[in-house]
């Protein structure tokens, strides 16, 4: 026997099949989602550090020199060691600062720095001066601290390695026999820097 649907009993089936069709599709997506093939590769542990310069000296904090009642003639001299610890290549070159005179005495204060080993902050003993290059400065402190102000403008370039490098520096002065009356009770001051910097690329 044929069993006949009502028009209102055909609508509730065709409802109730919706769901069904719609959970089948879920399905399929479901398992489409889970089955591409994956690879990957990577590099871990990058990391970056900066090498670094450092420039130290032997004096204490102490001045070279605190020399006084100078006349015509007077000398004096002292060492200072300079070492390069860094671990970076450097160039060190020495300049002046906080440069300052009374009555024109630095016109007539003579420098001469020479660069060597041995010795060391109040003792020039052992100093024996470079094979080569030991000159760093001849000539008055006058012209030293007009000239030599920052580290483009410093005398005597030292090609630094770093590690450790020791440098002696022996710094002489000498009031000269010429040095005028007018310069009597005179002063000058001036502070000696040596600086590295790496080269730029």
């Amino acid at each position: 026997m044929t069993t006949v649907l009502s028009p209102r009993s055909r609508r509730l089936v065709r409802w109730a099949a919706l769901p069904v069709a719609v959970l089948a599709s879920g399905v399929i997506v479901s398992t489409a989602s889970y089955s591409a093939f994956t690879s990957s590769t990577d590099n871990t542990g990058n990391a970056w550090s900066a090498g670094a310069i450092s420039l130290a000296d032997d004096d204490s904090g102490a001045a070279m020199f605190a020399a006084e009642d100078l006349q015509p003639g007077s000398t004096g001299e002292n060492c200072i060691a300079i070492t390069s610890d860094g671990s970076l290549e450097s160039d060190i070159r020495l300049y002046t600062d906080n440069a300052a005179q009374e009555q024109g005495l630095d016109r007539y204060l003579q420098l001469e720095i020479v660069q060597g080993a041995g010795g060391g902050y109040g003792s020039c003993e052992d100093f024996v001066p470079a094979a080569s290059g030991a000159t760093v400065y001849s000539g008055t402190l006058a012209a030293l601290a007009s000239a030599a102000v920052d580290h483009a403008s410093g005398v005597g370039s030292w090609a630094s390695d770093g590690g450790g490098e020791e440098r002696v520096f022996k710094v002489s002065y000498t009031l000269t026999d010429d040095a005028p009356n007018t310069v009597q009770g005179g002063s000058a001051t001036v502070d000696l820097v040596w600086e590295g910097r790496t080269a730029t690329s």
